[in-house]
């Protein structure tokens, strides 16, 4: 709250707390107030500026008598130096002390007078062998200012001095603070702080090292692991004494590090556990921010924070030196020291920590926070100048070996300075983050993925060029030209992007299985850096497999397909001839609607998948953010599938995100194609089984060629010998066909084989194009409303003669473009090409798989599944939202089926003749 005070040579008659102060001016005779201000004094010796009296150096002030009477005049009485007191004043002047002990041994006196040395509040002896003179400078290198520090000027040369001389304890670690406050850098020809200490580090050998360490003297703080080159890469590579596991009793188990903390001026402050945030500037709750220390658990903490608010909290530093306890078999308690890589150090005006080489680093052992103390310039008491902050620190944990189970290296702690010029503490801010993170040499996964990928990426080459020779013979070529290039290129796309997404998939659920099911740690995920490969691999495989969708979605849009109408005249009907005025006899016509009915039908198929995309969507997505199953993709040991919503929440890890997603893609896919095949289709619904039918009950085949000299061909020639009839006859033939009172459906008499793979001779290719020629030459079936007799009566003829050819095609009518049936052979099933050319003869393969569905979705679900599974990927990689992901991945889907919808419908109308309008 607010208070008041009197003005110099004012006393106070009254005070009640707070504005309540009641001032009374002193005479002249006795302008001086008492330290306690409620009496007036007279000051032999002068006054303050605060109106107090005054006394010289070395003397106390005395205001009342022994028994407490006020005297009339202040006194000034000098502490007796001498030999048999060595006294003098304090330093608020209130008090006779033992003088420093220093001044004793120098002079045998309370002063300190030439030729003895007076600094920082100790004198020594001329004669004594003292450290250089200390540079009190601070270099502030990101800013570039180096300036005098204020604790420096007064506090270098004496610490160094004492340290020295006396081997104060006291002093050397003030002495090393100031050279951490320094950034521990090191030159060659400087006596800073930094190299004062290592003065005296290289000249107190005598003194012996503790715990025998070789870098840690007794009395000194242990500063520096040493400067020789490939000691560090020593250092961070010996083998912690103690193993970690994931599971049993030492689940959750918490990484125990210890610091041993001290001011700045060197005074030892306590023992405490860096649980509670004492490394992390950031605010949060204790669970979160002890959460850090959880073994396996990756944390990372950022945050932006007033320089106001560090000046107030930070005024005066605090140095640690961090160790990790652990246990020995025996239970016994040890620490073991942690070593610091420090960012802002220079050896020889060089970064050398900023480099990726460990042989060239120099580990350090001691840091702070905050260092608002030497960027003071002028005074201690004002506000400094420049402050320095830990703005990123970074303890991380390596693995040992995966041979040596639950065996890591020392944690190391790297951490970089920001260095903070105070313009105006209350909207400067400056950017802070610390994190934990485990690593291990990923050295060798890399070496298996390389070779994984160039085994089966050669292998993609050879079933390419297998692909690309089928193409070739089903074309009817055999010359090797420029399209036979970019034909080879676009399967090998899609083979290369299969090989990546099994090795991704493959790396994925390797991750996912082995980090979080393992009991003593073997291995550790990789990081973001080191996923940097993996996310190429997944965009490789979306980029190729798009690419792959799309050459196979423009060869479904292009193929030739012809309903060939087996349903023959009933009879003759009466037709007058126009322009003759007569009547003649002619054949009846045969109903369209058949083959608009399976045109339809065919439409409607064209789109039907094995799975249902959206239940697999939603699937997929109900088990990632309801059951829960995104947690397995947190950077951290548990396996379960819940989190509290208190806890600290790891960050995601791209490759277990990756391999959770996808695994839970293929499951459901599987599972839903396992429920389609075994029950669905038998027992609701097969509308591939169903088309079929519907052909032999239309009496219409389907002529289909997917390439030059290749297509596939439904034989839907009606047993009952036509279609066209009323319903008591339709379901007498259907009661006769399930009774076997009629020939079987199949082309082979005796036979039910009715779908086959056709492999045609150029000839019947050529006579084909021919008439189809004449089919198409009016483009798009709905101009035929305004089309001239003459044009409508050729495309009908065409049509006619078209599905008469196919018919006597079929009937083995044409001795010169024959054909003949037969099995394909294993391999040629397993290849997916044809060994025999149809040179003289057409070759139909008997075809139970259902072949044609090639030319659908229905036959490219592996396409469209690995497809789906690497748009949510991406997506979800770019977004990290499996939501947004499933959202995007359900729309691409409805895009792709609406244009393969629209496109089909088109070309089926373009090359059967059936009206765009009667397709629904």
């Amino acid at each position: 709250g607010l208070s008041c005070v009197c003005q110099p040579g004012f006393r106070m008659v009254s005070n009640n707390g707070g504005p309540s102060v009641t001032c009374e001016k002193c005479p002249e005779n006795m302008s001086g107030v008492t330290k306690d201000g409620w009496n007036c004094i007279t000051c032999p010796k002068g006054l303050t500026p605060e109106g107090k009296c005054r006394c010289l150096d070395n003397e106390i002030l005395v205001e009342r008598s022994i028994d407490g009477i006020l005297l009339n005049e202040a006194l000034c009485i000098q502490c007796n130096g001498s030999d048999h007191s060595f006294s003098a004043s304090d330093a608020l002047g209130n008090r006779c002390i033992r003088c420093e002990q220093t001044f004793i041994n120098a002079s045998k006196s309370c002063d300190c007078s030439s030729p003895n040395i007076l600094t920082g509040g100790l004198c020594f002896s001329a004669s004594e062998n003292l450290p250089p003179k200390g540079i009190a400078t601070v270099r502030f290198g990101q800013i570039g200012i180096t300036l005098i520090s204020a604790w420096f000027l007064k506090n270098l040369q004496a610490s160094a001095s004492a340290c020295w001389v006396y081997s104060n304890l006291t002093a050397c670690q003030a002495l090393g603070n100031m050279c951490v406050m320094n950034m521990n850098s090191l030159t060659s020809s400087n006596t800073d702080a930094c190299g004062l200490f290592q003065y005296i580090y290289a000249n107190t050998a005598r003194l012996g090292f503790v715990h025998s360490i070789s870098f840690w003297r007794h009395n000194l703080p242990w500063l520096y692991y040493g400067d020789q080159p490939g000691l560090a890469s020593q250092v961070l590579e010996t083998h912690f004494p103690t193993r970690f596991s994931f599971k049993g009793a030492n689940k959750d188990i918490k990484l125990q590090f210890i610091a041993a903390s001290f001011d700045a001026e060197g005074n030892f402050l306590k023992w405490q556990s860096l649980e509670g945030g004492v490394l992390q500037l950031c605010p949060d709750t204790q669970t979160k921010l002890n959460a850090a220390y959880v073994f396996g658990t990756t944390y990372e903490q950022n945050c932006k924070i007033p320089i106001s608010k560090i000046l107030l909290d930070f005024a005066n530093p605090v140095f640690y030196d961090i160790f990790l306890q652990y246990d020995d078999d025996e239970g016994e308690q040890y620490l073991w020291d942690v070593p610091v890589l420090n960012l802002n150090l220079q050896y020889n005006e060089m970064f050398v920590n900023q480099g990726s080489n460990r042989n060239n680093w120099l580990l350090t052992r001691r840091l702070f926070l905050v260092d608002a103390l030497s960027g003071k310039d002028n005074d201690l008491g004002k506000l400094p100048r420049i402050i320095r902050i830990a703005s990123k620190i970074t303890i991380s944990v390596r693995l040992a070996t995966p041979t040596q189970r639950g065996t890591i290296y020392p944690p190391l702690i790297t951490v970089a300075y920001t260095d903070v010029l105070i313009q105006n503490p209350d909207t400067q801010s400056v950017m802070v983050s610390f994190s934990v993170i485990y690593e291990m040499n990923q050295s060798e996964a890399q070496i298996q993925t390389d070779i994984a990928l160039g085994v089966l990426g050669g292998l993609a080459v050879l079933w390419s060029l297998l692909k690309t020779a089928g193409w070739k013979r089903r074309t009817g070529s055999s010359m090797i030209d420029l399209q036979t290039v970019f034909k080879f290129l676009l399967f090998y796309a899609g083979d290369l992007a299969n090989v990546f997404f099994v090795i991704t998939v493959g790396t994925g659920i390797y991750w996912l299985v082995f980090f979080k099911a393992q009991q003593f740690v073997s291995v550790f995920l990789p990081l973001p850096s080191q996923e940097e490969d993996f996310v190429t691999y997944v965009g490789c495989a979306f980029s190729l497999k798009a690419l792959q969708l799309l050459h196979k979605l423009v060869s479904q849009l292009t193929v030739d397909i012809f309903f060939i109408d087996w349903e023959r005249p009933k009879g003759k009907v009466l037709k007058a001839v126009e322009g003759e005025g007569v009547v003649k006899s002619a054949a009846a016509p045969v109903s369209i609607w058949r083959t608009y009915f399976i045109a339809n039908e065919w439409n409607e198929i064209q789109t039907v998948r094995k799975i249902n995309p959206l239940f697999q969507v939603l699937a997929v997505l109900f088990f990632l953010e309801v059951v829960g199953f995104s947690n397995l993709a947190l950077m951290d040991s548990s396996s379960s599938l819940t989190r509290s919503s208190a806890g600290y929440v790891a960050p995601w890890s791209r490759v277990l995100r990756f391999g959770v997603s996808a695994a839970l893609w293929l499951a459901i896919a599987f599972l839903q194609i396992i429920y389609f095949a075994v029950f669905y289709e038998r027992f609701v619904e097969d509308k591939i089984t169903q088309f079929i039918d519907l052909c032999c009950m239309s009496n219409i085949s389907v002529f289909l060629l997917s390439h030059s000299c290749f297509g596939y061909y439904i034989h839907g020639r009606s047993v009952h010998g036509h279609a066209d009839t009323n319903m008591e006859e339709m379901s007498m033939n259907l009661k006769r066909e399930a009774e076997n009172l009629c020939s079987q459906r199949g082309l082979i008499p005796n036979t039910d084989v009715q779908t086959f793979q056709i492999s045609i001779s150029r000839k019947m290719r050529l006579q084909y194009d021919r008439i189809h020629e004449t089919l198409t030459r009016r483009r798009g079936p709905a101009r035929l409303l305004d089309s001239s007799a003459n044009t409508f009566e050729q495309n009908t003829k065409a049509y006619n003669t078209m599905n008469k050819f196919l018919g006597s095609f079929i009937d083995h009518v044409h001795k010169e473009m024959d054909y003949i049936v037969k099995d394909k052979l294993l391999l040629e099933q397993v290849l997916g090409m044809e060994f025999m050319e149809p040179i003289e003869k057409s070759i139909f393969y008997n075809d139970e798989r259902h072949s044609f569905t090639d030319v659908l979705y229905y036959g490219n679900e592996t396409t469209l599944l690995i497809f789906d599974i690497l748009f949510f990927s991406v997506v979800d990689l770019a977004s990290q939202s499996f939501v947004l992901a499933a959202i995007l991945t359900y729309l691409q889907q409805e895009i792709f089926r609406f244009i393969r919808n629209t496109v089909g419908q088109k070309n089926l109308a373009s090359k059967t003749l059936v009206d765009e309008r009667f397709l629904i």
